[in-house]
């Protein structure tokens, strides 16, 4: 990660992390960079969510990417996998995304892809801090050497005629609520269950700059499970702001997560003899209860660092085509090269129709275990984690757990705070053993 740019863009707060001039100086150096790599005109293509200052954001791109010579073509409001989508598939130099995805209306960020959609490399973005940091100089394009704006509403349409192919089956006859987080999907998700046939019901698809994510959507699933049993729906789909995540609700109401979906699709894959190498990614932060259900059925499992740029990687290097988070960031290498809430919900209603079963009983054999996670603020998150004490106390734990729970130490990528999580069978037992690895922490002089 750089100074600016973490695992998933350029984010904070918009105009005090991050500013218009920032927004103006990345279209800057890209208009220039790909102009002068590829000795011709750039082509960049733009999306944006639904917050106030996305609109902000979206001009000062286009200012710094015209000022530099380059085109940028326009989708309006729309999902982050479509951006995704539309740079590789309609020949364009990059994709840049604006959103902060699940955070609240006044943070903003901006998201870089590739011309085959995927998260911009490190040694691009190491180079666009530099000029933000005043270490490059980047001239001004003048006279016929100046980029134009273009008005590309058609490739979010495309790319929803895209979605609508995905689908093998009518969905008529099934009656399906979607949370839209008064985000990026408000626009989208309907039409596609619609033009499939669904009987769709639609929460939370009014956005006004400002309540995005708010009380809905992914990260807040209550109002749709509350939602789904009083109408009597099949199933319930929420999705984040910029429609990267998803997570569903059964008929009954219970929330079906990202490593559920990992599970239900997995092992659909592998019944038809399309799940390659026998393999689905995870992150390290994915439920017990997953691992043991994927033991069950003889699927194997990858664990990555937590973030999808690290799910993704996994993938692409060992040729897997499943992979995802637990907040319902699913991957499907065959079709995306990001994570798409509206492809999940679709893949998800794939298998339902496939195996003529409720989603509940579908994500029956996936069950939880209690999970217990404490933070400990220390003076160094390396050399605590190291200390021979504190690894012989893990060690130990992990013995004792055996083939009934785990235990996961990481460090937080932000704070100065180790991370001691444990899954087990009772809520008692994972608080006695995070409680025995942090006193040992504490009893090295690792604290502050």
């Amino acid at each position: 990660m750089g100074k600016y740019f973490g695992t998933d863009g350029f984010r904070g707060e918009a105009n005090v992390v991050l500013t218009y001039d920032h927004a103006v100086k990345i279209g800057r150096f890209l208009g220039w960079y790909y102009g002068k790599r590829l000795n011709k005109k750039a082509k960049v293509v733009i999306g944006k969510d639904t917050r106030r200052s996305s609109y902000m954001f979206e001009y000062a791109l286009v200012t710094g990417l015209t000022a530099s010579g380059a085109d940028a073509y326009i989708m309006h409001v729309t999902t982050t996998p479509s951006v995704s989508y539309i740079a590789r598939t309609d020949d364009f130099d990059c994709g840049i995304m604006i959103s902060a995805s699940h955070n609240p209306y006044y943070d903003n960020g901006i998201k870089i892809v590739n011309s085959n959609g995927e998260k911009m490399d490190e040694e691009t973005i190491l180079e666009i801090e530099a000029y933000l940091d005043g270490k490059v100089e980047v001239p001004l394009a003048v006279t016929s050497d100046i980029g134009k704006t273009v008005d590309y509403v058609a490739g979010r349409n495309r790319y929803i005629g895209y979605l609508i192919s995905m689908s093998k089956y009518s969905f008529n006859g099934k009656r399906i609520g979607l949370d839209c987080a008064n985000g990026a999907s408000w626009s989208i998700a309907k039409g596609v269950f619609d033009a499939l046939g669904a009987k769709t019901y639609v929460i939370n698809a009014e956005p006004d700059g400002f309540n995005i994510n708010t009380n809905c959507g992914s990260t807040h699933i209550e109002g749709l499970q509350k939602y789904v049993v009083e109408n009597k729906l099949d199933a319930g789909f929420a999705f984040d702001g910029d429609a990267d995540r998803c997570l569903c609700v059964d008929e009954k109401g219970n929330v079906v997560t990202g490593d559920h979906i990992l599970y239900i699709y997995g092992l659909y894959m592998k019944e038809r003899g399309k799940l390659l190498n026998n393999t689905v990614v995870t992150t390290v932060m994915s439920n017990f209860g997953l691992y043991k259900a994927l033991d069950k059925v003889g699927i194997g499992y990858d664990k990555t660092k937590v973030g999808d740029k690290y799910v993704y990687e996994s993938m692409v290097k060992n040729g897997h085509r499943i992979g995802g988070e637990q907040s319902g960031h699913i991957i499907f290498t065959k079709y995306a090269t990001t994570g798409d809430g509206i492809l999940t919900a679709l893949k998800i209603m794939e298998v339902m129709l496939a195996k003529e079963k409720p989603l509940s009983e579908l994500a029956a054999p996936v069950v939880f275990y209690p999970q217990v996670l404490k933070n400990v603020r220390v003076k160094d998150k390396k050399e605590a984690q190291d200390d021979p004490a504190v690894k012989a106390a893990v060690e130990k734990v992990a013995a004792e757990l055996g083939d009934t729970g785990r235990i996961l130490v990481r460090e937080s990528g932000t704070e100065p705070v180790v991370r001691v999580m444990v899954e087990a069978e009772t809520d008692e037992i994972c608080e006695k053993y995070v409680d025995s690895v942090i006193d040992v922490i504490k009893a090295q002089g690792h604290t502050i």
